[in-house]
């Protein structure tokens, strides 16, 4: 078995600067991840365990439900972004039809978003926090008194069983409980399945194995495990037990879809509807989320030469934004002139959003926006969970002091050049909205009509290199309904994630093409990367 394994770990040397990884002996894979890691889990094709130990790294195997069953590749994808791992069970159109089952032994501080189909799930322990839902799956948590834990179980047409209390109780679609401090949240629901929720008899411990923690590859050491042999050998298959493979690569894109008839976008649009394309080949989109989902939105706002007048109207068309918002979305606030400022971090709680839009006041400097622009896909990347979707909606009249013809400002240390690299590998979406502020020019020292041309023409590059959509306001009272505007193209927009057939990391273009089954359906997003 430990040969099979070498085999199937072939490699991981070459991925270990992306995501650190090492092999065990005992059949599983061990991922680092920080504190507090958010680990979302899908596997349509089988059960899903997860078992809370006291390491603080993630270790994933798989079983194959059938021993008969052969699979020529592995059918687990792992994406190891440190602070989001994301495990996805896949099945190839040529690969059998066998349950497959996870198990995770996992950090007592992760966080889960775990979903199945059919398949079980079972919970030995309690982390941070965990969402598990199921359609027709049951639902089995077990952990130790007290549990300290705010607990929720939904299950429309099936039985919620728990022996919490004094004495075993059942309950009919709904239970609530709060117990200990209530500083863990554990949220269970199934469409037909049932619930049960059990104490784990005996003192508090961590019951389940936990040996040394292994070396971890890094990109500093990297290193094939001790043992791993030059090559696999041919038809070496892979049967039940084998451990999975890990895959640290995950494309993801956002793509909103535009009837082309009537311009409004189409919602409703599923999986089965899109088809994705890099360099000519087809691929398999292996998560897929539809328009509904939530989005982190950043609003990024120019304030250099803005008067107080202005920045009035700046403050109300902000707060139309929050107003129009989905309130599952959250949202976050950076204004700029000479430097960047963080108003607001992101937050769902819209009065502590308003209160501090409120405080939006003028501000001194040049315009820097591609420096702007740069920290804020920064911010938004340290903040953000990455569980979810994010943009960024940038306001301004693009006249960074760099471009020619811009009267006597001191520009972004970034060049555009620069910052355009930053937009294309930046993970969610960019809107920009252009405000004309362009004035007659009275002498060579003031702001030509070309620099305002080219202000312009960049933020639309940006917008385009960003996957979204460029608006240009004649005046500063339409801004309101801009922002408006682009709450309505996001709640159009899916997200598409998907494995590169070509794995090589040679720093290329690859570019992407996306086709939708619906007549008159235009997407619009991401035209491509480059492979780093």
């Amino acid at each position: 078995m430990f040969a099979k394994v070498q085999k199937a770990l072939l490699g991981l040397a070459l991925l270990a600067a992306f995501s650190p990884i090492t092999a065990r002996a005992d059949d599983e894979i061990s991922i680092d991840v920080p504190a507090g890691a958010q680990l979302k889990v899908r596997n349509e094709f089988g059960d899903v365990t997860f078992i809370v130990w006291k390491n603080s790294y993630l270790a994933v195997s798989a079983k194959i439900g059938d021993s008969t069953a052969r699979f020529t590749r592995l059918p687990v994808l792992i994406d190891n972004r440190g602070s989001l791992v994301t495990i996805n069970v896949i099945r190839r159109p040529l690969d059998p039809v066998a349950p497959i089952h996870l198990i995770l032994r996992i950090p007592e501080s992760s966080r889960l978003d775990v979903a199945t189909t059919s398949g079980k799930i079972f919970m030995n322990g309690l982390p941070s926090s965990a969402t598990v839902k199921s359609s027709s799956g049951s639902v089995l948590a077990s952990f130790y008194y007290p549990g300290n834990a705010d607990i929720t179980a939904r299950s429309l047409r099936g039985a919620i069983n728990t022996s919490l209390g004094d004495k075993p109780s059942s309950y009919t679609q709904r239970f609530q409980t709060h117990l200990g401090d209530g500083s863990k949240k554990l949220e269970m629901q199934t469409e037909s399945g049932d619930i049960s929720v059990t104490y784990i008899p005996g003192p508090y411990a961590f019951t389940d194995a936990t040996p040394k923690q292994p070396e971890l590859i890094g990109a500093n050491n990297a290193k094939p495990p001790s043992g791993t042999s030059d090559g696999p050998v041919p038809g070496d298959d892979i049967s039940e037990g084998d451990v999975i493979r890990v895959d640290s690569q995950l494309v993801t894109l956002n793509i909103s879809v535009i009837d082309r008839g009537t311009q409004r976008g189409l919602v409703g649009l599923t999986q089965n509807d899109f088809k994705l394309f890099e360099d000519g080949q087809e691929q398999s989109i292996v998560e897929f989320e539809s328009s509904s989902a939530p989005f982190d939105l950043m609003l990024l706002i120019d304030l250099s030469g803005s008067t107080r007048d202005v920045v009035k109207l700046i403050r109300a068309a902000a707060l139309q934004f929050v107003q129009a918002a989905r309130p599952a979305d959250r949202i976050g606030v950076i204004t700029f002139a000479g430097e960047p400022a963080v108003v607001s971090r992101l937050t769902s709680d819209r009065e502590l959003l308003r209160a501090r839009i409120e405080t939006i006041d003028t501000a001194r400097g040049d315009t820097k926006l591609y420096d702007a622009t740069d920290f804020a896909i920064d911010e938004l990347a340290k903040q953000s969970n990455k569980s979810r979707r994010s943009a960024i909606v940038l306001m301004s009249d693009g006249l960074d002091g760099t471009l020619p013809g811009v009267s006597g400002q001191q520009g972004s240390r970034h060049t555009y050049q620069e910052t355009l690299r930053n937009i294309q590998e930046f993970d969610g979406v960019l809107y920009t909205l252009w405000l004309n502020t362009e004035y007659e020019a009275m002498n060579p020292l003031d702001t030509q009509p070309e620099a305002f041309d080219a202000g312009r023409d960049r933020m639309r590059e940006m917008a385009d290199t960003g996957g979204g959509i460029h608006y240009e306001l004649e005046k500063l009272t339409d801004l309101a309904g801009a922002y408006r505007q682009v709450v309505a193209d996001l709640g159009t927009t899916y997200s598409l994630a998907y494995r590169p057939s070509n794995s090589r990391r040679d720093g290329r273009w690859r570019s992407i093409r996306i086709v939708v089954s619906r007549a008159n359906a235009v997407p619009r997003g991401k035209h491509g990367y480059y492979a780093n």
